[in-house]
């Protein structure tokens, strides 16, 4: 008689294995502002690594509803998606060690990577696009640039789209693959403009037929009944939701990169 043919384990999805593996908590991300756990996450025989932020270690901020930044960092992981662009890595709402929070997909940065430079110039060179001058000690200046970039011009976009208001250097991160991924989106969505951010290298330029198309398609997603808007809905507020909509809206109808609105400081503190 011979031997039943053996079956082999079912490839999960990032999302499936964050959602539903066991979750072991391995150490704590010292210099993150909120609760922030450095996890393993495990279901048939897959691995990965995790952040694991639980909505109980949350600080409160005086212009976000209190406990609402996981959600949050759901929401711009399901627009990321929908983009196709695919800049937030995994991230899913679940319950672990310390209750409920946000996990998401643990990203190994390609640290030779430069996207983001000082220069002592007046202009950025070939390649660069300018930020802003920064002081650098002893009454001295210097230009912070960053890369004129595809991948950041993109991420720039999903920013403007999600009202990012955080969006520093140590929140890029490149891989040895080439992909780029964007990480720390809990003051987002914010129903008021608050877009602060290092890559203002694009305002006031006109988008790219790609970002035009794939705003299009946010566009129908957030409509009535689309699959973007039903998901989000159970993740910001109404009024978020509604801006959330504006703002795609107003990016079609200018065609370009969002500029500062001096109502609100342009570049997040630290930048990096």
């Amino acid at each position: 008689m011979s031997a039943p043919e053996r079956i082999p384990p079912r490839s999960v999805t990032a999302a499936e294995l964050l959602t539903h593996g066991e979750l072991k908590v391995r150490g704590r991300i010292r210099e993150a502002s909120n609760a922030a756990l450095f996890c393993t996450v495990a279901i048939d025989g897959q691995e990965a690594s995790c952040v694991y932020k639980p909505i109980a270690g949350e600080r409160p901020l005086w212009d976000f509803p209190d406990g609402t930044l996981a959600e949050r960092e759901v929401a711009a992981y399901e627009v990321s998606e929908a983009t196709g662009w695919g800049l937030v890595p995994a991230t899913v709402l679940r319950d672990g060690p310390y209750g409920e929070g946000m996990c998401q997909l643990w990203i190994d940065a390609a640290p030779e990577a430069e996207l983001l430079a000082l220069v002592d110039r007046e202009e950025p060179g070939p390649g660069w696009k300018a930020i802003g001058f920064a002081e650098v000690g002893e009454g001295r200046t210097a230009l912070l640039v960053h890369a004129d970039d595809e991948r950041l011009r993109r991420l720039a976009v999903l920013d403007a789209v999600i009202n990012n208001a955080d969006r520093k250097g140590g929140h890029l991160l490149p891989t040895a693959d080439g992909q780029l991924y964007g990480i720390d989106h809990g003051v987002t969505f914010n129903a008021e403009n608050k877009l602060r951010t290092l890559l203002w290298g694009w305002a006031g330029e006109p988008l790219t037929p790609e970002a035009v198309g794939v705003l299009k398609g946010i566009a129908e997603a957030l409509g009535d009944g689309g699959a973007l808007g039903v998901r989000l809905a159970g993740l910001i507020t109404g009024a978020e939701l509604a801006a959330t909509r504006a703002r795609v809206g107003a990016l079609l109808t200018s065609g370009k990169h969002p500029e500062p609105s001096g109502e609100w400081p342009a570049i997040p503190w630290p930048p990096v």
